[in-house]
């Protein structure tokens, strides 16, 4: 557990954030799908590919990320396990903004992390 933490706490200060005024919400997995079609997502320390399928894959740190996820009445939900580790299942706000995603914990009202789409 303290490897997650210390991994999240180096994320955010290594991670620049964007105003929220600026990022438009995503209303529907179609429109999701559109935007992570063919992208990875990417922030320092971290490669994650978000597949059409549902599925989850990629890096965190030096650890494998793997996961699935489905739309739920307007949210991006989410289960993830990090190097062993299961992160559980969390139902998130996604917003865009130009080549950025940004996710928002417990639908919208908990931590953000921002993601470039390469």
């Amino acid at each position: 557990m303290l490897r997650i933490i210390s991994v999240v706490a180096s994320l955010a200060i290594l991670s620049g954030t964007t105003a929220l005024a600026e990022f438009s919400k995503v209303e529907t997995a179609s429109q999701f799908k559109s935007i992570i079609q063919g992208k990875t997502l990417t922030r320092p320390l971290v490669r994650l590919n978000v597949g059409l399928d549902g599925a989850i894959s990629g890096k965190g740190a030096a650890w494998d990320v793997t996961g699935n996820w489905t739309w739920k009445n307007g949210y991006f939900c989410r289960s993830l396990n990090w190097g062993g580790d299961d992160l559980g299942y969390n139902c998130q706000e996604v917003r865009a903004w130009g080549g950025k995603l940004r996710f928002t914990s417990d639908r919208g009202t908990g931590d953000s992390a921002d993601f470039s789409l390469r």
